[in-house]
Formats: structure tokens, sequence, C-alpha cells
């Protein structure tokens, strides 16, 4: 059974629906919150199986507000980069992920929204990737992929939405299991908040079955490409 390192960097976002999928198909994963006061981050040569680095709120990477673990979270993301371990960015982890693998962060104000990916890569996620997706973000600053990587989706502002890296890191600007209980949590959590909250909690609300359903194949793909269920891979079992 593998294990996969979770990182939070605040106490309202966590894996969302994401949960579920890994539950249903056997793959353990472990929270680690090193903003609480005797939170820690996963050693590197622990992180044998994966790694996915989660959204932050209204904490950034490009200088504005960063996140206090910034750089032990880079280094943290090239030790399994060099490995080739799996690593999952999601909205501040994918910032996270971006600078590691070569590329930057971009100064954004702080931004919720949900609106339509487009997929730019028919093979994206082993083809799995639906065609297009609901982008619902709560980030501050944006992802700018290294030069080498492969683009998979777009927002409607050609923003890479969905990134890959080598073979196994993807980096997705929006959270793919986003609830809206998460995000009433981050707006109560922190005192900044984005412009227009009602009327976007309403988006999100209404777009929470089309979440559901675009995660389905999202994750069959995410889970073949990362081989966590494949005894071949790279990653061997955790104890």
């Amino acid at each position: 059974m593998k294990l996969i390192h979770v990182v939070q960097h605040t106490s309202a976002e966590y894996l969302g629906l994401i949960e579920d999928h890994l539950e249903g198909r056997g793959v353990r994963f472990r929270y680690h919150r090193p903003f609480t006061s005797k939170g820690t981050l996963p050693p590197p040569d622990a992180v044998v199986d994966g790694l996915i680095l989660l959204g932050g709120g209204p904490w950034g990477a490009a200088g504005t507000r960063d996140v206090p673990t910034l750089a032990e979270e880079i280094d943290l993301a090239c030790a399994c980069l060099a490995r080739e371990a799996p690593v999952i960015g999601i909205g501040l982890g994918a910032q996270i992920l971006a600078i590691a693998a070569g590329g930057s962060a971009l100064p954004a104000p702080l931004e919720f929204s949900v609106t339509p990916a487009r997929r730019s890569d028919e093979s994206a996620l082993n083809g799995y990737l639906p065609t297009t997706y609901p982008l619902a973000l709560y980030m501050r600053d944006w992802p700018r992929p290294p030069a080498g990587a492969r683009v998979l989706a777009r927002d409607p502002r050609e923003r890479a939405a969905l990134w890959q890296v080598g073979r196994r890191a993807f980096g997705f600007a929006g959270h793919p299991g986003l609830k809206v209980a998460m995000v009433e949590d981050l707006i109560m959590e922190f005192e900044e908040s984005p412009p227009e909250v009602e009327a976007q909690l309403a988006m999100l609300r209404g777009a929470q079955r089309a979440i559901e359903d675009a995660l389905v194949p999202i994750m069959t793909g995410l889970v073949q490409m990362t081989g966590w269920m494949d005894d071949r891979s790279l990653a061997r079992d955790s104890p």
C-alpha cells in the first residue's frame, strides 16, 4: 500500500474530494501541518511514494505574502523531483513545484473564481483529462511552469491551469477537489478575503456536481501517471 505525504498550509484547505478517490484505491495519505506549533515537513528521504503540496489561501510564493516555509518546501520538492518521486502541486503548491522545477511564481492578487479550464494536450493525464473542467481557484500569485513543462490545460486568460514536468509531477492552478466548506473556512480563518466572495461562493456551489464529475477521470489519469497503484513503479511499498 502506497503512502502519500500531504503538506497543508492552512487549517481549512485539505485534499477535499480527492480523499475519497485515494481511499477507494487503497492509497494512504498522511497530513503534515508545518504552520502548527509542533508541525513539521516530512524528511525528503521519507517521501517515497509521492508528495502533495496543497494551496495556502492568502499565502503566496512571489514575494508579497510568502508562506513561511517556502524555502524548505522548495528544497523538499527539488529532492523529490531529483528522484522522480511523484509530486502534485495545488494552488500555492503548484507555485512551489514550479519554482523547484526551474520556473517561478508571478505576483497576482488574491483570487477566488470558478471558470472553465480547457484541455490543450489530447494525451493529458494518459488521455483522461476532460476537454473542459471547472477551474476552482482560491489563490494568491500564479505559478509559471519552467520552459520545458507540458501545458495540459489553460484558463480563459490562456494561463497554464494544469501542467506536467518530468514523468510524474503535475501542477494544478486550481483545486480539483475543492469543497464549498473549505472556502468558507478559509474566509473565516484569515482576515484577508478576495473581492465578490458571496457571488463566487454561489458559483462554486453551482459547480460542485461538475467538479465531482470531472475529478473521476482526472484521478484515474493521475493515479496511472504517478504509479500509485502500480507495484512496478519507482515507489516501493511503505512500511
